[in-house]
């Protein structure tokens, strides 16, 4: 019989709540250092160019500014801020700041001051001349040979193809074909904190800096090889956040602000306002696909072809990584014997692509999942029934080789989804006329937990039982604002039988925390490194009572630890706290408990997800409403139940917004128009339905306590559900996104003529 849990599932709340309710918690842009100064990054406002002359004169002259640094004053090193760890081979093309620029928001210069009024007022005093080059903002215009070369390299980043089967002999005898272009845009993440950093250095030159980070080893790492210094002179301390969904995944300002405090010599802020935020930091690679699906007459998919391309930016960061995303996940959906991926990524003038929130999932399910419902619609199927026919089951392969797809529940998604939607009912019913016109659409979804099967993925964690009743475990997490440290502390708890409270968990810091390879990304920080705080702990509880049996005298099968307390089970009135036991210990034995754990991450199953959306359109002015959102998760085991639901509902926000109205927009010359939330579109509260959630809880075998990740796949299926239901609504056919009022009138108008 399975023993009841105290902790696991509990929705305890987040170990930070008062002092954020209070207003007290420290973010990096309420600290303040004794004698800091105040820092802000110039920008370009061309999308190419050449820099003939930046003359800082004026600017220089303005009371109260300290220094002003341009490409001219700065190491000459070549980085990618996308290298997390060494060994891993990356182009290197980015510089603290550009001696060219390479689009609107590439850097230009820094500006230290002692008040962020004369940093303001001194970065617009300084002229910059440009010599004007042609600027590629589409992808077709970097393919083409004849166009100019951003880099020293041809446009392209990075090109794979990936086969099972053979697709093109299938396609050849296909009774049933379905093909469309599907676009998908820039996306922002929207993070209330914009990018900011703060750096100090010592008398030695050694930096320490606060960031606000995913991975402290990273930034480290970076900062090293930005300023050619050793890594034990960096160190990097994660501060409290506020909220990243990947755009505080890659070092950006921190090998900078480094900079700037070590040729100061006094502490530096730098922080972005939300244009810079928009435009000089990292955003979602966009994408165009042609997909075609081959299908018999019961739905059955035969064989798939989907060519993608990906807009990587200036810069390459993480191009080929992405295109990898999106290919291994194109074959962990769907069970199709025959299907060929070809991903192209390419050099572009615009903003620079990064980690975002999915990494890949948004762009290949939107891809898949608005295809697949043509496909339906081809057929007269239900988009359910094609679904059911065709999702991977089980235990599943990965059909090239990656690791296997684990205890996947992405037909009980479907199925106790569409039940809860009641969707048989909403899709049979006749449709809606008039201006307001309903309809409804579903998609699923897949991601992973972690980098096993790929990159090395392991962590490292110590543990110590206190005297005073607690326990340390000390590990290089990081919170991103959405509950990290609880749920680990709940895990700890439940191996420990110790209340959270008691569990003392630090987020990372490069001097004081065990290695970890990969930090918060990936979908990992539940599967890895709980994975590897229950590990440890059971370790300690083993110590732990192998030690106490000793002192108490009896077997280790007689020494019962709960709530806290340790004791002889046949003598019960001898019982003693967890810290008194440790003291004993201590004396007696003169040991401790203090476990230190290396975790490799054992497997990487798929966690899997089916949305369901039903819309209302405004056919006369071309505005979509969601009215009812059901989005049914394969979670595994919840940790934190309110956590879970946290992350869905924001997921699915972040989704919606991708699929009606998120877009950073480019003109034709590379300037930026999405400058701000008056013209970047977020959904707002209001516009928000009723996000209705089911879990699937059912355990993974490696998972701690069956949990799988939650984090990115909430913001997947959300989207093409949407457009689906869109299309549903107006019997139209809308694959670029966001569905803005300006296309849907567009297809309506394409429709009657």
């Amino acid at each position: 019989m399975k023993k009841e849990l105290k902790y696991i599932g509990k929705s305890i709340p987040r170990h930070d709540v008062k002092e954020k309710a209070t207003g007290k918690i420290q973010f990096v842009g309420d600290m303040r250092l004794d004698g800091m100064l105040y820092a802000k990054l110039l920008l370009s406002n061309v999308a190419h160019g050449n820099i003939v002359k930046i003359d800082t004169s004026k600017a220089k002259k303005l009371p109260g500014v300290v220094e002003i640094f341009t490409y001219k004053d700065v190491p000459k090193n070549y980085y990618n801020s996308h290298k997390w760890y060494k060994g891993i081979e990356v182009p290197k093309d980015e510089l603290l700041l550009s001696d060219k620029a390479r689009y609107f928001g590439d850097r230009i210069a820094a500006v230290v001051a002692k008040d962020m009024y004369t940093v303001e007022k001194a970065i617009s005093l300084i002229d910059v001349e440009y010599e004007q080059l042609p600027a590629i903002t589409s992808i077709e215009e970097a393919l083409k040979e004849d166009s100019i070369k951003i880099h020293d390299r041809e446009n392209i980043i990075f090109r794979k193809e990936i086969k099972s089967g053979d697709s093109h002999k299938v396609f050849e005898n296909a009774s049933y074909v379905f093909e469309d272009k599907i676009s998908t845009p820039k996306q922002h993440h929207a993070a209330i904190e914009p990018h900011v950093c703060l750096a100090a250095a010592d008398s030695f030159g050694d930096i320490t800096i606060w960031t606000p980070c995913q991975v402290v080893f990273q930034v480290q790492l970076i900062t090293s090889e930005a300023l050619d210094m050793p890594l034990h002179k960096i160190r990097v301390i994660k501060a409290p956040m506020g909220g990243s969904f990947g755009g505080k995944g890659l070092p950006i300002l921190e090998p900078i602000c480094g900079f700037l405090a070590k040729k100061t010599g006094r502490p530096v802020r730098l922080i972005t306002d939300r244009t810079q935020a928009i435009i000089g930091t990292r955003s979602r690679n966009a994408t165009k696909a042609v997909v075609k699906t081959a299908v018999d007459k019961d739905g059955l998919i035969l064989a798939r072809d989907i060519d993608v391309k990906v807009d990587g930016g200036a810069y390459y960061t993480n191009g080929s990584a992405v295109a990898m995303a999106m290919a291994k996940k194109a074959f962990r959906l769907y069970k199709i014997k025959n299907q060929r991926f070809n991903v192209t990524s390419v050099y572009t003038n615009t903003i620079v692509g990064g980690a975002c929130r999915g990494y890949g999932s948004p762009q290949i399910h939107a891809i898949s999942e608005i295809n697949m419902n043509n496909a339906a619609r081809g057929l007269n199927m239900d988009p359910v029934e094609i679904r059911l026919r065709n999702l991977v089951e089980p235990y599943d392969r990965d059909p090239i080789g990656g690791p296997d797809l684990g205890n996947a529940r992405a037909i009980d998604c479907v199925k106790k989804g569409a039940e809860k939607f009641r969707w048989k009912e909403k899709w049979n019913r006749p449709k809606s006329t008039g201006r307001f016109v309903k309809g409804v659409g579903m998609a699923c979804a897949t991601h992973g937990n972690g980098y096993h099967g790929a990159y090395p993925d392991f962590t490292t964690m110590t543990l110590r039982m206190t005297d005073d009743d607690r326990v340390i475990l000390k590990s290089a997490i990081h919170d991103l604002g959405c509950g990290t440290v609880t749920s680990i502390k709940q895990i700890v708890a439940e191996a420990l039988d110790i209340h959270p409270d008691k569990v003392i968990a630090p987020e990372g810091d490069t001097f004081m925390s065990p290695y970890d390879s990969a930090g918060t990304q990936a979908s990992r920080v539940t599967y890895v490194c709980g994975g590897c705080a229950k590990k440890i702990s059971e370790m300690a509880r083993e110590k732990f009572i192998s030690n106490s049996s000793n002192i108490l005298n009896c077997s280790k099968t007689n020494v019962i630890m709960e709530n806290g307390y340790v004791w002889n089970k046949e003598n019960e009135n001898e019982k003693v706290s967890y810290g008194q036991m440790i003291v004993k210990m201590q004396n007696i034995l003169e040991d401790d408990i203090n476990v230190t754990y290396t975790y490799k991450s054992p497997a990487n199953p798929g966690v899997y997800g089916a949305n369901f959306a039903e819309v209302e359109v405004d056919t006369l002015t071309g505005l979509v409403k969601v009215i009812d959102l059901l989005a049914a998760h394969d979670i595994g085991k919840a940790i934190n139940k309110s956590f879970v639901e946290g992350q869905i509902q924001g997921g699915v926000q972040m989704s919606i917004g991708y699929a009606l109205s998120e877009e950073i927009l480019i003109d034709d010359k590379g300037k930026v128009k999405s400058l701000n939330f008056s013209k970047y579109h977020v959904i707002n509260a209001p516009d928000m339905p009723n996000v209705r959630i089911e879990l699937i809880e059912k355990e993974d075998e490696y998972g701690p306590y069956g949990a799988k990740s939650i984090g990115e796949i909430c913001a997947v299926a959300a989207a093409p559900a949407i457009i689906n239901a869109i299309n549903n609504a107006l019997n139209i056919n809308i694959t670029s996104l966001p569905a803005t009022p300006e296309k849907i009138l567009e297809a309506i108008s394409e429709k009657r003529s």
